[in-house]
């Protein structure tokens, strides 16, 4: 053992509690899932005294930890609502200043934030957005004339005639009153799906995609309460997320090393399969399924991957196939038009910052352009960001961020 010495700065060390507190816990969870959950279950069972034994304790009796009918421990609503306030702050500090608030449209309405210039009032508008300086100078300049008449050679004036004028009164018309204009906004309608491939583990993808997916939830149920949003994981196949699930779930071990795969699997059994391909195809078709069940406005589907489709479905069968084939190229790129028709936007956040070949991104170039979506080519440190941006702004263009 090699013991290293240096010059003490005055500062008392860390006591184990500091050293593993809630925070620490949180972001534990977030990494390791389903396994971080055992973990923490044998060491409640072991009972040990000390301050880490005290702080599950403790978070046991704050309601962030409970457990089920069969007495595995499990994350409470309380505990996840703490992950996503938490992501979200993360999120938010490191946005850049000036990131808007809210989902514009080209519409003027009420709502948003008000724009430059007015236009005439009708009715039916709302009477707080008035604009009572612009009224009431042209009121004003309206009734000018009255107020201070022009002499008149040939006209006898009458003083004892009743009139506006003596009285220094202005008379408002309706077409006097001006309103102003503001960015109209709606609702939106989301599914966000996450790559769960065997490559997101590398450079903990994962862990930025799912600090994302929390930071969005949040964000979502706090601004925009008539917005919904729901959580697609793809794979060799694809399920819904519920909310609950979100922090733990994790991606799927790689279980076939061999230089080329062709596995034909019915659907219905695809969870017997290796599961650590990339099925976006089937990811989008659960996506449009949803999406038609949902009120919003506006229709979006959020794709956050780092690979081309290694899997497709053909009838009622699963075809997972290394390397890449054409044949799930066109099946997914199939399906993304189907949902470009029915009017869902389509936003793609590729992942790219170990890869030394670029091949596979030109998937996402044609995935865009039959789509007319948008495309952010980043690395997993700058994902909040584009995922943040792409939904509160809808801008649709493309962005490369990262190296």
């Amino acid at each position: 053992m090699r013991y290293a010495y240096g010059q003490f700065d005055g500062h008392d060390f860390p006591t184990p509690d500091k050293l593993f507190g809630l925070d620490q816990l949180m972001q534990f969870i977030l990494q390791h899932g389903d396994q971080a959950m055992r973990a923490i279950e044998h060491a409640m069972k072991d009972g040990e005294d000390g301050p880490t034994q005290d702080l599950l304790d403790q978070l046991l009796k704050d309601g962030m930890f409970d457990k089920d009918g069969r007495g595995r421990l499990r994350l409470t609503p309380r505990a996840v609502s703490r992950m996503q306030m938490k992501a979200l702050n993360e999120v938010f500090s490191n946005l850049q200043k000036g990131t808007r608030d809210g989902h514009e449209k080209l519409t003027p309405g009420a709502g948003s934030e008000r724009t430059d210039g007015n236009r005439p009032y009708a009715f039916g508008d709302p009477v707080a957005d008035i604009d009572m300086h612009a009224s009431l100078r042209n009121a004003m300049q309206r009734t000018a004339s009255l107020i201070h008449p022009q002499p008149d050679a040939n006209t006898q004036h009458d003083s004892n005639a009743p009139s506006s004028n003596k009285l220094g009164r202005i008379d408002f018309n309706e077409r006097d009153f001006e309103i102003h204009q503001r960015e109209g906004t709606t609702s939106v309608s989301t599914v966000v799906l996450i790559d769960l491939s065997g490559s997101m583990m590398r450079y903990h993808r994962y862990l930025s995609a799912k600090k994302v997916a929390l930071a969005l939830l949040a964000m979502v149920r706090q601004r925009f309460p008539n917005d919904t949003i729901d959580f697609v994981g793809f794979y060799s196949g694809a399920k819904r997320i519920p909310e609950v699930a979100l922090p733990l779930v994790m991606p799927k071990p790689v279980t076939i090393f061999d230089h080329e795969v062709r596995l034909k699997c019915p659907i219905d059994q695809i969870d017997q399969a290796p599961q650590h391909f990339t099925n976006l195809h089937l990811g989008l078709q659960m996506a449009r399924r949803i999406l038609r069940t949902r009120a919003g406005e506006n229709k979006q589907v959020f794709i956050i991957t780092d690979g081309q489709p290694t899997a497709h479905v053909e009838g009622n069968f699963v075809h997972l196939i290394y390397p890449p084939d054409d044949r799930s190229t066109i099946a997914t790129l199939k399906e993304a038009a189907i949902c470009a028709r029915e009017d869902i936007r389509l936003a793609s956040f590729a992942l790219i910052e170990d890869y030394w070949g670029m091949d596979w991104v030109g998937f996402i170039d044609q995935l865009t352009r039959l789509t007319r979506g948008v495309a952010f080519y980043t690395s997993s440190g700058e994902l909040a960001q584009c995922v943040m941006e792409s939904y509160l702004s809808g801008r649709r263009k493309k962005a490369f961020l990262g190296r």
